[in-house]
């Protein structure tokens, strides 16, 4: 067994990989007819090789790229929708239509039809045809690359599609098991991407949504039935909570900013710093509190990581310091009319900030 690489524009299919002499490939690409292996480790010159393709990869490539044939088929035979381009994901696959929408109900006549062709084990064969051949004009493709040579190889799904393709192919539509439409997608120049699974792919997006919606059902205690209703409630629940909790943050913030402002403490340099809070709980207390006369620093956030700063006070003063409080807490922020507020990545240098303010007060103080 050879391995596989891309051979033309259209034909969007991963390489293969595998091992030559137990040695990994890690790559596979053409140059004219040669197909150039990229090993990990170097391999003698003219010894005899003994080539391993990694099936699971080629075959689950081989049923999204047949799906993909199919797919393009049924939806230019049923809605004159015609393939532009198509991706061979890791995870999913995607195929371009000159459309620039279509409806569910488009889309679910689609997966009908190519599952029904997939249930009527349509045989997919292999053609190929010299260049010169009459057949050759009647056959659909998107041209050949401008250093091909050899044969035109034809790929045929019995009665129901003929393309120019050098990709590899199931030989029989029942190797696909099942093709799964999950949706589509805007595209780019008004197209529409029409997004599948295919084979075994299928079978592991159900075991990954079954494994989901049993880990939903323990966790809402519910019937999967009644999943979306009760992650509903729990969204509403939370937005409740959430504006409580905001107009209780609300209320600290002017009591705080009475008590500070009453404080026998007060003036100089006013700091406090809270675990919880946000830049609004910050400045509801710097607007409560008003004074342009004394500087205020108010930070909230973990103390061994990161948070929140407000340096708030003479205009002059906050604009010199303001950088500085941020180059301190190696953080970045803005500020005017007597404000500088941003964020802080290292909380913990909190106490560095305050001396560096205090410092800055005794100094204005002894000029005066």
């Amino acid at each position: 067994m050879a391995f596989w690489c891309q051979r033309d524009s259209y034909a969007r299919e991963p390489d293969d990989r595998g091992t030559i002499n137990d040695i990994s490939v890690l790559r596979v690409t053409r140059r004219g007819e040669q197909a150039d292996h990229f090993t990990q480790t170097p391999l003698d010159p003219g010894s005899q090789v003994l080539v391993r393709v990694d099936w699971e990869r080629r075959f689950d490539h081989m049923q999204q790229h047949s799906g993909q044939h199919l797919i393009t088929a049924v939806a230019d035979h049923l809605f004159k929708l015609k393939t532009t381009s198509w991706e061979l994901g890791r995870f999913r696959s995607a195929i371009e239509l000159d459309t620039p929408s279509m409806t569910a109900e488009q889309v679910a006549a689609i997966e009908q039809s190519v599952n029904e062709k997939i249930r009527d084990r349509l045989p997919v064969n292999v053609r190929e045809l010299s260049l010169d051949d009459p057949e050759v004009e009647q056959v659909s493709g998107r041209g050949l690359p401008d250093d091909h040579a050899g044969p035109i190889r034809v790929v045929n799904i019995e009665g129901v599609d003929s393309n120019m393709c050098c990709g590899t192919h199931v030989s029989n539509l029942s190797d696909l098991q099942v093709i799964k439409i999950l949706g589509t997608e805007k595209g780019k120049k008004n197209r529409t991407n029409l997004i599948f699974l295919s084979g075994n792919r299928v079978l592991k997006w159900m075991e990954r949504s079954h494994g989901t919606e049993k880990a939903l059902t323990a966790l809402l205690k519910c019937g999967a039935e009644d999943h979306v209703e009760a992650v509903k409630k729990l969204q509403n629940s939370t937005k409740i909570l959430q504006k409580n909790n905001l107009n209780l943050l609300r209320d600290l913030a002017v009591h705080i900013a009475h008590s500070l402002r009453n404080s026998p403490d007060w003036g100089g340099v006013v700091i406090l710093h809270r675990k919880e809070g946000d830049s609004e709980f910050m400045n509801i207390i710097a607007n409560e509190i008003g004074s342009e006369e004394t500087l205020l620093f108010l930070t909230v956030g973990d103390e061994k990581g990161g948070g929140l700063f407000l340096l708030a006070g003479p205009p002059a003063s906050v604009e010199t310091l303001g950088p500085r409080v941020a180059e301190v807490l190696e953080g970045k922020g803005a500020g005017k009319k007597g404000r500088f507020q941003g964020k802080a990545t290292k909380m913990s240098r909190r106490m560095e900030a305050q001396a560096l303010l205090q410092d800055y007060i005794s100094t204005q103080s002894a000029k005066e």
